[in-house]
């Protein structure tokens, strides 16, 4: 069998609008568009220069219906950089550029080979004996095990199957093209290059079979490098190697509080905990979320603040590097620890609350508030999966905080 290369990568979301962060800082949502566009543009590149035999892409492409023909007319560009390099491309749709929901398109170079919706097709490297072996998704929610229909192996041949599936679960990810590692297992192929799941994963050794996690960053849940994968093939040896090629990053930091720490003290934790982040950051803009925990008499008194205690551990952030942007200060303070009741019989609005926690009917109606908020929001914001940028139990939560506050000012 020949040696080879070829690149996996999967998830590139072309044209993501990062809606939540343009609410946030307009200027630092353009800065992970671009992002987005430089990473594949990279990835491209590095490609090129490793003079790869063919390049991968297991769906995504797109991270919906395009606006104009300007994301198509990018993916065309770097599509016809691989051609001119004599690179070939293997792609099939995904959830999100399923058939049903890219309505506009760009003519792509004679390079770029894009599997089939119907059924599983096949593609032969005779110099190479490889077959590729895929299927994209016709629509954006393929709820049926596409994997057992995949065909047989070629006979002596490297045999890579590329799917886009949750396999048997990956949250937060959507359930779709279910399958399990046996089912990939029962067809016989040497590799599976899968779609879908935004994390770095290598699922199985025998067959090999990864999720390279989407290129670029997009939210809070997706943070730390991204990238793709190099698959090298040699005497029958496989070894992969992860290449990471993300132009701006998430984080998260968790700071716990003291019952002894002024604002100053807060602030210098801050500085600390961001420090590290800044000596790995390489260039990249870092949008972080600052998480405080702990007990504290502050409490109150930032919760009730806490616009101004965001712009303070922004100042902070930006005291250790210029490119961290905050994305987010979440609380989750407690005050110190009173009587359930005073002599008067007053009720403890701490261990009311408390007794709370986790109620099912709480939750259901604050989902029905969410959803009436989301109808109204801007620009397609409720149609995401998070329309007011964060879950049910941290909405709950942060409303728990200010209650307490407003409770320890009216004592």
């Amino acid at each position: 069998m020949p040696s080879f290369s070829f690149i996996h990568a999967a998830d590139l979301h072309l044209g993501s609008p990062f809606q939540g962060l343009a609410l946030k800082d307009a200027a630092v949502a353009a800065v992970f568009v671009e992002a987005s566009r430089k990473a594949f543009s990279t990835l491209v590149g590095l490609a090129i220069e490793k003079r790869v035999d063919f390049f991968v892409i297991a769906g995504d492409v797109y991270d919906g219906d395009w606006k104009d023909n300007k994301i198509g007319l990018f993916f065309n560009r770097e599509m016809a950089r691989l051609e001119r390099a004599g690179i070939p491309v293997y792609l099939l749709r995904g959830n999100h550029d399923a058939a049903s929901v890219i309505t506009k398109t760009i003519t792509l170079p004679l390079n770029v080979h894009e599997f089939p919706t119907g059924k599983p097709g096949s593609v032969r490297l005779e110099a190479l004996k490889v077959a590729l072996h895929g299927q994209g998704f016709a629509e954006r929610s393929a709820n049926d095990n596409l994997a057992i229909t995949y065909p047989a192996p070629v006979s002596g041949w490297f045999n890579i199957g590329i799917l886009h599936t949750s396999l048997t679960g990956r949250e937060p990810h959507a359930p779709y093209a279910p399958c399990s590692v046996d089912d990939l297992r029962s067809r016989g192929y040497d590799y599976w290059a899968l779609g879908h799941v935004h994390d770095y994963e290598v699922v199985a050794q025998d067959p090999l079979v990864i999720f390279p996690g989407n290129l670029q960053g997009r939210n809070i849940r997706e943070r730390g490098a991204k990238g793709a994968v190099l698959v090298t093939v040699e005497d029958g040896r496989i070894e992969h190697e992860r290449i990471i090629v993300d132009e701006a990053r998430f984080a998260q930091v968790d700071i716990v509080v003291g019952p002894e720490d002024d604002q100053a003290a807060i602030l210098r934790h801050v500085e600390q905990a961001v420090q590290p982040l800044a000596d790995e950051m390489d260039g990249r803009m870092t949008a972080l979320r600052v998480r405080l925990s702990g007990v504290t008499p502050l409490h109150g008194p930032i919760a009730a603040n806490r616009q101004q205690w965001r712009d303070e551990v922004e100042a902070a952030c930006h005291r250790v590097h210029e490119d961290i942007w905050l994305e987010k200060l979440e609380l989750r303070l407690e005050p110190p620890s009173e009587k359930a009741a005073d002599a008067d019989g007053a009720l403890d609005l701490r261990q009311l609350l408390a007794e709370h926690a986790g109620d099912a009917d709480i939750s259901a109606e604050a989902s029905r508030l969410i959803n009436e908020i989301a109808v109204r929001l801007p620009g397609g914001l409720g149609a995401t999966e998070t329309p007011l940028d964060d879950n049910i139990d941290t909405l709950i939560e942060e409303a728990r905080q200010l209650l307490l506050a407003r409770g320890q000012g009216a004592g």
